[in-house]
């Protein structure tokens, strides 16, 4: 039997934040995926040499979701396993809180068959991985600073 090699990876992404009628909505969008058909997914990716991980949340999420963003603060980083061409990968993405400054949803890039803004009380329903509704429900709890911060 073959052994797996193993290699880490980072990523960088965001929770993209808006109140809509005074109700909090964050981003997701939605990935095709070989074995399971699709997933409901934060946006995120990888850096590009040189680029800090903040950058990197920048860019992807931007190319991801058609919105321009600005960084609010720094969340949390979640990490997993995956097996990908004989590789176990341990990878770490680090997220931030986003607010959208422009853009539009229709702009996102290929990587996402659909984007789209989600109440926060739909994202254990919707999101596919029980990290990232962790970290959805670490960014409620931030709500109410941010529905009272100055813009």
């Amino acid at each position: 039997m073959a052994r797996l090699t193993a290699a880490t990876a980072t990523s960088a992404g965001g929770i993209v934040i808006r109140f809509a009628d005074a109700i909090p909505q964050f981003v997701a969008g939605r990935r095709r995926r070989e074995r399971d058909g699709a997933a409901w997914t934060l946006p995120k990716g990888t850096p590009i040499a040189g680029e800090t991980l903040a950058e990197t949340a920048l860019r992807e999420v931007g190319e991801e979701t058609g919105l321009l963003v600005r960084i609010i603060s720094p969340l949390d980083a979640i990490s997993y396993t995956f097996v990908q061409r004989g590789t176990r990968i341990h990878k770490t993405v680090h997220y931030f809180l986003m607010e959208p400054v422009g853009g539009s949803l229709e702009d996102h890039d290929h990587e996402f068959e659909e984007v789209r803004w989600v109440s926060f009380e739909e994202a254990h329903a919707l999101l596919s991985f029980e990290t990232e509704r962790s970290l959805v429900g670490l960014a409620a709890g931030r709500l109410p600073e941010l529905r009272s911060a100055p813009r």
